[in-house]
């Protein structure tokens, strides 16, 4: 990487009126080490003003980028490979390591992403149109007792047959599962069922929430899944679950396998070992939606439409302050349901995983440790696609998931 090519960066920094709206308020030097030649790049107001070459004497900076001279030329490829589409996905990799301040990295976090998205498709989405016209969706609020409290939740429906119980990721809501939603092949045999958990979307926390620290457990979880399927009546669905909702489908196949028909893991993985600061995610002196959306922006894959990638990430920035980081207490911590896979049976019900090859929090390799311990689970590496399959890039998921519904619409027949 040249010193033609960093200041090639700063160039197209300056253009992205994005990026220099979103730093207008930021002032900073920071450095970025190219195996061994550092460069200080100096921000005001957003803009690169200054990028200096080394070797530099007594330099002062607030954060250090450091990566090989490969691994910043393969980050800034047109499409990446996974590992290497966001800054953060390096850092789990271990081919990048930040130092010093990193406060102006998660207070000003569009500087946390990377060029993923500069290749993406700008086809037009499966849904637009410029017809006025309602979708076959139809939203209501469900009052229910979830674990003795009261609870109103918000869910969405369309389509009749078998029942289809969609669980949305970490820190977002329902949303994601518009295509699924909207998809008239799907709508013609399955009843599509998505709903917002307490705290997200919708759905409103419960009376007294103030009191108290959010954090999602894995009791609390599948309690909230088993009253919205007795409330509804629904008689044996499939599940589909993403990120933390495909981790539940694993504690929903050990504690409730015969009440389900299928259980569809979207980036499933029994544990995830922390790569970032949680900290991070919910406090008084960073924008909470805005580094929400800032941290899951890499975990989308760099091909994914334009549109559709934006719209993940304002599902995120929209997000209730410290709800994210307290579904990842789940997702981090007691959730790790590790020593208990072996014992699913799939046999009394069947078990799909589909993982995206840009996934670095759920990679492909986790999926394939996870399948590789219960017998008769059916694994599918999704390519072209990150952590949020379902809204990231629609069209490309729906290829992947078709022969899986097909599949359970064929088991179904014979039964």
């Amino acid at each position: 990487m040249t010193t033609g090519a960093i200041e090639r960066l700063g160039v197209l920094a300056n253009q992205d009126a994005w990026l220099v709206h979103r730093g207008r308020f930021l002032d900073v030097t920071f450095l970025i080490e190219v195996g061994s030649t550092p460069y200080l790049v100096r921000l005001h107001h957003g803009r690169v003003s200054k990028i200096e070459k080394g070797p530099l004497v007594m330099p002062r900076w607030t954060f250090a980028l450091r990566a090989s001279e490969e691994a910043w030329s393969t980050f800034w490829t047109a499409v990446p490979p996974p590992g290497f589409h966001d800054l953060i996905a390096m850092i789990k990799v271990r081919a990048l390591r930040v130092e010093g301040d990193q406060h102006p990295l998660h207070g000003q976090p569009a500087l946390l992403q990377g060029p993923a998205g500069a290749a993406a498709s700008q086809a037009g989405r499966c849904l637009m149109t410029l017809d006025a016209h309602f979708e076959p969706i139809v939203g209501r609020y469900l009052r229910l007792s979830i674990d003795g409290k009261p609870h109103r939740l918000y869910v969405e429906e369309a389509g009749q047959g078998i029942p289809l119980l969609c669980l949305h990721t970490a820190g977002a809501d329902s949303r994601q599962y518009r295509a699924l939603l909207n998809d008239r092949e799907i709508l013609d045999h399955f009843r599509v069922i998505a709903f917002d958990l307490p705290w997200h979307g919708k759905s409103s926390p419960p009376a007294g929430w103030h009191k108290g620290e959010y954090k999602l457990t894995s009791r609390a979880y599948v309690d909230a899944i088993m009253a919205v399927i007795h409330a509804l009546s629904i008689d044996k669905p499939v599940a589909i679950g993403c990120s933390i909702g495909g981790r539940v489908v694993l504690h929903l196949a050990l504690e409730h396998a015969r009440r389900f028909r299928a259980l569809i893991g979207l980036e499933s993985g029994a544990h995830a070992d922390p790569y970032y600061d949680l900290g991070w995610l919910h406090r008084p002196d960073v924008h909470g939606g805005e580094i929400c959306g800032g941290l899951v922006s890499g975990l989308i894959a760099p091909t994914a439409p334009e549109a559709d990638r934006w719209e993940t990430i304002w599902h995120y920035m929209q997000g209730g302050p410290g709800v994210f980081k307290g579904d990842l207490h789940y997702y981090t911590s007691d959730g790790d349901v590790r020593a208990r896979v072996a014992e699913i049976d799939t046999a009394v019900c069947p078990l799909h995983f589909l993982t995206g090859e840009y996934d670095y929090s759920c990679t492909p390799a986790d999926t394939h440790e996870l399948a590789g311990r219960i017998g008769g689970a059916q694994v599918t590496i999704m390519g072209g696609l990150g952590h949020f399959p379902v809204s990231e890039d629609p069209p490309r998921f729906l290829c992947y998931l078709r022969p899986v519904l097909a599949q359970i619409l064929a088991q179904d027949a014979k039964s």
